[in-house]
């Protein structure tokens, strides 16, 4: 490996560190940054590393942001902790686009492979709705 390679294979970990919050911008890692199920980020293409990162976490969608807003749906760690065992469900059966009830007023259409919130529906959303374009339900009570 030559020296540009190493530079840039130092710069991605760095930029991964810090995004991980391992450490500050002006800071070096104290110790090795761990990617996916404890394996070392050096020797993984950046292209793996980004992808492992961008897929751990649940996004919420544009659409969904504002669903939650203007609903007033307030997202406290139970129901996201609820919500993501629900998709980790989903995904282990190998559903694509799940409506996901949470308690019994609450509703999220979910992109499982993207791990995105498509939507989010409140009990009096839910009510006569007819809800198309899913291949899973997952009831996270």
């Amino acid at each position: 490996m030559n020296t540009i390679d190493k530079n840039s294979a130092e710069i991605q970990n760095r930029i991964i560190a810090s995004r991980a919050g391992l450490v500050s911008r002006t800071t070096t890692p104290q110790t090795p940054v761990t990617g996916e199920q404890g394996s070392t980020v050096k020797g993984a293409s950046f292209g793996e590393i980004f992808k492992s990162k961008v897929t751990e976490e649940l996004k919420f969608s544009a659409h969904a942001s504002s669903r939650l807003k203007s609903r007033n749906i307030e997202m406290t760690p139970d129901i996201m902790g609820k919500l993501e065992k629900a998709v980790e469900g989903a995904q282990s059966k190998g559903a694509r686009d799940s409506l996901i009830l949470v308690n019994k007023d609450l509703a999220f259409i979910v992109n499982i492979p993207n791990k995105t919130v498509i939507t989010a529906m409140d009990g009096e959303s839910i009510k006569d709705n007819v809800f198309t374009n899913i291949d899973s339900t997952v009831i996270a009570g």
